[in-house]
């Protein structure tokens, strides 16, 4: 698909967000999803998903912190806390949602003058 053209066929067999961009963090998301019998090491992801191997192993680490990765160094996998993961994923899908209705607000534009600034 990188040539800008797919063959028709794909196309007519697809579903209709098959083709929308997704962010790095939901490309391996849904990679160590769909292979959850399986734990990867980082270098492998991003070479599997021709990402960049430094910005995997931060997203990585980030999705460890909220709980939806496993991680045994080197490896990493996706969480067995399947509740915890739909959770994330509707709460994802509900941001995505809202900022399609109302647009992406700036912390700038929400901020008062008695909120703390943040940095």
């Amino acid at each position: 698909m990188s040539s800008g053209t797919i063959d028709i066929d794909e196309f007519e067999n697809a579903d209709p967000d098959e083709f929308e961009e997704r962010t790095d963090t939901e490309r391996i998301v849904l990679f160590l999803d769909e292979h959850d019998d399986r734990a990867w090491k980082a270098a492998t992801i991003a070479a599997e998903l021709e990402l960049d191997t430094d910005a995997v192993s931060a997203i990585l680490s980030r999705l460890k912190e909220r709980g939806l990765v496993r991680h045994k160094r080197p490896y990493w996998a996706i969480t067995d806390d399947k509740e915890r993961l739909q959770a994330a994923y509707r709460l994802h899908q509900h941001h995505e949602t809202a900022a399609e209705q109302y647009g992406e607000e700036q912390l700038e534009d929400l901020q008062t003058d008695e909120m703390e600034r943040v940095q």
